[in-house]
């Protein structure tokens, strides 16, 4: 991966990013160019990472008090008054433990310290399980705070959070 960057989005990269979902769309909502054109109109914080000049990973974020219907970020929204949310981060199936997913975290990390977040907050799949995601996030320090069926009963979700300050 010699030629690496992380950069923030731009709108250019709107049918990529449509594409990673996609691909990944077990694991997320599935998003029309709409619905993902609205989400990067209210989110927050949202980097790509581009490998030989295309992107392959990108993260998108929401602070606190967004008009959002996520059912995970309202749940987020009752319980916190000021948070990161962390709404989806996507890796192309070909860049998968290249650490690139880790290289997106520090970049939330960093933007949630920037901006005095006090906490970050995400959810991973436990039904049917996500391992991969719940060792990933437990290694940055994230916690359970909750959980919560999604999906139309469909999926269980552990809500949880790594407090900054």
């Amino acid at each position: 991966m010699e030629n690496m960057i992380i950069r923030r989005f731009e709108t250019k990269d709107l049918e990529r990013l449509l594409e990673l979902n996609e691909e990944s769309v077990h694991f997320l909502s599935p998003l029309t160019k709409e619905n993902l054109a609205n989400l990067i109109s209210k989110s927050e914080m949202l980097n790509v990472i581009e490998v030989d000049n295309t992107i392959e990973a990108f993260v998108m974020t929401f602070r606190e008090g967004k008009e959002y219907d996520s059912v995970n970020y309202l749940w987020f929204s009752d319980k916190y008054d000021s948070f990161l949310y962390v709404d989806r981060v996507v890796v192309s199936s070909k860049m998968q433990e290249k650490g690139l997913g880790k290289i997106l975290y520090n970049s939330v990390f960093d933007y949630a310290k920037q901006t005095n977040a006090p906490c970050i907050a995400a959810e991973i799949d436990v039904n049917p399980p996500n391992p991969r995601s719940l060792s990933f996030h437990k290694n940055f320090g994230f916690k359970e705070v909750g959980k919560q069926t999604v999906g139309g009963g469909k999926k269980v979700v552990s809500l949880q959070v790594v407090t900054l300050v």
